[in-house]
């Protein structure tokens, strides 16, 4: 069975994908409020390893984050985060762009699509933070 990270293209896809999306997360008006809860310490190039790491254990690739970081619970990766429906349809719309401007298409990026939305939705807690 192919991977979702070998229907996209591999890890070259994957990276410009990132890539892409947080060009679009750094630049864009609407999605100021995820500047503001990326503000945690890191820049946004550790973000964007962070992401690419995730990414591509969930799309079925190598599993660096888990390598890195022993589990791949996006509930306890974004605890520390309040996000609320509003920041999760936001970074959703700003994926959802991203894939569209790289040309991703077909059933397997709507499943992609899908899947986002499950764990964005997962992810909202609005504004009830643990600490860590």
């Amino acid at each position: 069975m192919t991977s979702v990270l070998d229907q996209i293209g591999g890890e070259d896809a994957l990276r410009d994908l990132v890539k892409h999306f947080y060009d679009l997360v750094e630049t864009l008006p609407e999605t100021h409020q995820l500047r503001v809860l990326h503000q945690d310490g890191h820049d946004f190039s550790h973000t964007r390893v962070q992401q690419f790491d995730f990414l591509s254990g969930f799309m079925g690739g190598r599993p660096y984050f888990m390598k890195t970081h022993r589990h791949m619970n996006v509930k306890e990766i974004h605890a520390h985060v309040p996000i609320n429906s509003q920041d999760a349809e936001v970074w959703l719309q700003t994926m959802s762009r991203a894939l569209d401007d790289l040309g991703h298409r077909d059933a397997h990026i709507e499943r992609l699509r899908t899947s986002f939305r499950r764990v964005a939705m997962i992810l909202v807690n609005d504004g009830e933070v643990v600490s860590t």
